[in-house]
């Protein structure tokens, strides 16, 4: 599926602020404390990790915005090793339009080129609006795995 008018780009340090502004409309709450800090973080150590969705044309509602009207994001991280996706969040008003497929899509594309052989997704559970898209995008739970966490200081 694709996703008409829409572009998908690395965001970049202009982008912080909206895309953290973005995440509070769009992404699923949780218990993460984003702030500009870690988003620039995450651009220094794997500048193509954040995709955005964009309108092509240059929004109209914000001027001056380093993009088109944002619409999406992912974090496909790579760390050498494994291909972790993250974040992918669409904006409510323009779900179930492809856009979340054409990230995933542009997310696999990046991964293959690093030579990945699996991407994994972290995908709340309680987040049930957002399981048929995974699962329509051909990814499942994996039984024989748990997440293990520890909170840090």
């Amino acid at each position: 599926m694709n996703a008409p008018g829409i572009s998908i780009r690395a965001g970049g340090l202009d982008d912080v602020d909206r895309i953290l502004d973005f995440w509070l409309q769009a992404a699923e709450g949780t218990d993460r404390r984003d702030s500009p800090t870690k988003v620039t973080a995450l651009l220094h150590r794997d500048p193509g990790a954040l995709l955005l969705a964009e309108f092509a044309e240059p929004s109209t509602t914000r001027p001056g915005e380093p993009g088109g009207e944002l619409v999406g994001t992912l974090i496909a991280g790579w760390d050498g090793w494994r291909a972790h996706l993250y974040r992918l969040a669409v904006h409510p008003a323009h779900r179930r339009k492809g856009i979340a497929t054409a990230l995933l899509a542009a997310a696999e594309d990046r991964f293959v080129q690093f030579g990945a052989f699996r991407a994994d997704a972290m995908v709340l559970r309680d987040n049930t609006l957002a399981h048929p898209a995974w699962s329509a995008a051909g990814y499942a739970p994996q039984p024989e795995w748990s997440r293990w966490v520890k909170p840090l200081p």
